[in-house]
């Protein structure tokens, strides 16, 4: 059996002024995990650097402009061809006026505790939980 490629997936998990998370919910013209939420994002094309990659879906996505921040965490899950590495990069707003794509039918602002109670795509609830945490620490200063 051949080892399966490994893609490079990005995920922004975009906060606002009152810090609460961008949530977008996949609809029906997706292949999978269809009415399930997840931060904004997608694949890198071929030779695309991963943080233009990341700016790139999310403007496809939400028509929102963002500013990196730093690394949230990272995952891998099996699809049927390829193995996917998910990094998921920490945003802030920057400019642009939201207004979804066909991949996705609903979006919520949601406060970072919350988000891990979602009905998630999976393996981001685990991170989700782990980022609510340390979220809710940063803000107690």
């Amino acid at each position: 059996m051949s080892e399966k490629p490994f893609r490079l997936a990005v995920r922004a998990v975009i906060r606002d002024e009152q810090g609460r998370c961008l949530l977008l919910r996949r609809s029906p013209v997706n292949k999978g995990f269809v009415g399930q939420w997840e931060w904004p994002g997608g694949k890198a094309d071929p030779g695309e650097a991963f943080d233009e990659a990341l700016c790139r879906e999310v403007r496809e996505e939400t028509g929102l402009e963002i500013e990196l921040l730093g690394v949230v965490g990272a995952f891998d899950f099996e699809m049927p061809q390829v193995r996917v590495a998910m990094l998921c990069m920490e945003a802030k707003l920057a400019g642009g006026t939201l207004r979804l794509s066909e991949e996705h039918d609903a979006h919520e602002w949601v406060p970072a505790a919350e988000v891990p109670n979602r009905n998630l795509v999976p393996r981001l609830k685990e991170l989700a939980a782990i980022y609510a945490e340390k979220g809710a620490k940063q803000h107690e200063h």
